[in-house]
C-alpha cells in the first residue's frame, strides 16, 4: 500500500503543485441541481466540472488510505467493502441480541451545514501537508451556480455530488462515531443516517437527548426532528428496510422486510413503467420492468423468508398491470375474444372476459386473461421478485444475515 500511495501522491504533486506552491489551478464553480426526495422536498446536488472531478478523485485516492483505518467499524457509508447490506447485517445482529429499542437519528441538511474550519482541522490531524489542506479549503469554498444562473458564495457545507464529498462526510461524522463508541453504545451509521440500539425506551430517550446536545453544541449540526425519534424496530425504515422481532425458543427471531416507503416507491415506479397508454411492444415493456426489478431485488436480497409472501403480492400486481396493457392493445372486445381463443382459452371464458362490459383493469383479472397469461407464462418473459429472491437465497436468509463486517 505504501508504494501505491507514494505513486498517487507524486501524481497529485505533479499535477497540482510546482516548487511547493499551488499551481494556476483553481477549483471552478459548482453547478447546483435539485432532485426530488422520495418523502417530499428537494435534495441539492453540487456538480463539479470535469477537471474538478478529476482533481477530487486524485485527492481522494491519496487521502482514503490515510483516513480509512481511522473510521469506526460501525460506519458503512461510502467505504470500501462496506455498504447497505453490511449495515443491515450489523443492525440485525444487535436486534437479535435483545437491543430492540432504536434511536433513529437523522441529520437535517447535513451536507449543507458542515463547518469548514472544523472539517479542515480534522483533516490536519492526519495530513501534515498544508498544500493539500489549502487545496481542499478552496474546493469547499467554490462558488455555486444556481439553476437560474445566480452565483452564490459558499460559507459552509460540502458539495454533495463530487467524488471527495462522501469521504469528507465520514471525516466529520467520525467524531460522532467516536463519541458513541466512548459511551459503549451499539450503533450503525450510513452517511448521515444513524441508528442506536438500546434495551428500553427510557434509555433511548436519554441517549437521544444527550446525543442531540452533542451534535448541536459540539459539532454544530442540526437534528431532523421529523425523522428522528425513539422507535420500535417495526417502525424504523433504515436504508429501505424495516424489521420485525419475535421470540423463538430461547432466542430472538428478526425478520427483515422492505419498508413501507420502499414498497410504495416501487409501486409508483411500476405505474410509471406500465402506463395505460403504453404504445410500444409488450416485450419492450416487460424487458424494462425486468431490468428494474432485478436491480431492486439486488438491494433487497437480504429480506428474510417472512417477506417472500409480500413479494409474491407485488408480483401479482405487476402481472395484472401487464395484462391490462394487453387488453388495451386489443382495442375492441371482439379482437380480445379472438386473441384469447388463439391462446387456448375456452370460448366461455374468453367471452366472459372480452364482453364483460367492464374496463381493462377488471378484464385483466378475469379467468380468461389469467388462464391465457398465467404466472407460468410470465416466468419466461418477466422477472419475478419472489423467484429472484429464492435464487439469491438458496439457504434460509436469516442465516445469511450473520455476516463478517
Amino acid at each position: 500500500m505504501s508504494s501505491g500511495y507514494s505513486k498517487r501522491r507524486k501524481i497529485v504533486e505533479h499535477v497540482l503543485f510546482n516548487n511547493g506552491s499551488v499551481r494556476i489551478y483553481r477549483p471552478g464553480d459548482v453547478r447546483r441541481v435539485w432532485l426530488p426526495k422520495p418523502g417530499g422536498g428537494q435534495r441539492g446536488l453540487g456538480i463539479p466540472n470535469v477537471v474538478d472531478r478529476t482533481v477530487q478523485q486524485a485527492v481522494l485516492q491519496v487521502l482514503e488510505p490515510i483516513f480509512e483505518p481511522t473510521f469506526h467499524a460501525s460506519s458503512h457509508g461510502f467505504r470500501p467493502n462496506r455498504g447497505a447490506h453490511t449495515a443491515i447485517a450489523e443492525a440485525t445482529g444487535y436486534l437479535r441480541e435483545g437491543y430492540q429499542t432504536v434511536v433513529d437519528l437523522d441529520l437535517a441538511q447535513f451536507f449543507d451545514r458542515v463547518h469548514h474550519q472544523r472539517l479542515l482541522a480534522r483533516i490536519a490531524e492526519c495530513v501534515k501537508d498544508q498544500r493539500i489542506i489549502r487545496l481542499i479549503g478552496r474546493m469547499l469554498k467554490g462558488s455555486v451556480v444556481m439553476p437560474d444562473g445566480t452565483r452564490l458564495a459558499v460559507r459552509e457545507g460540502t458539495p454533495q455530488g463530487g467524488p471527495l464529498s462522501p469521504m469528507l462526510s465520514n471525516v466529520v461524522l467520525n467524531e460522532l462515531d467516536g463519541e458513541l463508541a466512548r459511551r459503549g453504545l451499539r450503533f450503525v451509521r450510513y452517511a448521515d443516517d444513524c441508528n442506536i440500539f438500546v434495551r428500553s425506551e427510557r434509555a433511548g430517550r436519554r441517549v437521544m437527548t444527550s446525543i442531540r446536545k452533542f451534535l448541536e453544541k459540539r459539532m454544530r449540526l442540526q437534528v431532523n426532528e421529523t425523522k428522528t425519534g425513539v422507535r420500535r424496530p417495526g417502525e424504523v425504515a433504515f436504508l429501505g428496510f424495516s424489521f420485525c422481532c419475535s421470540k423463538e425458543g430461547t432466542g430472538e427471531l428478526v425478520a427483515v422486510f422492505p419498508s413501507r416507503k420502499a414498497k410504495q416507491r416501487l409501486m409508483a415506479t411500476m405505474r410509471e413503467m406500465t402506463p395505460a397508454n403504453w404504445g410500444r411492444s409488450l416485450s419492450t415493456c416487460m424487458a424494462e420492468v425486468s431490468r428494474y426489478l432485478t436491480g431492486w431485488m439486488s438491494h433487497f436480497r437480504l429480506c428474510t423468508s417472512e417477506a417472500a409472501n409480500e413479494l409474491g403480492v407485488i408480483d401479482a400486481h405487476i402481472r395484472r398491470r401487464v395484462r391490462a396493457i394487453i387488453v388495451r392493445q386489443r382495442k375492441r372486445p371482439r379482437f380480445l375474444f379472438r386473441h384469447l381463443i388463439g391462446k387456448g382459452v375456452s370460448r366461455k371464458a374468453a367471452a366472459g372476459c372480452a364482453y364483460c362490459g367492464k374496463g381493462a383493469w377488471v378484464k385483466s383479472n378475469r379467468p380468461g386473461m389469467t388462464r391465457a397469461y398465467s404466472p407460468a407464462w410470465f416466468t419466461g418473459h418477466m422477472v419475478s421478485l419472489k423467484s429472484r429472491w429464492r435464487e439469491l437465497n438458496p439457504s434460509p436468509a436469516s442465516a445469511q444475515l450473520v455476516l463478517e463486517f
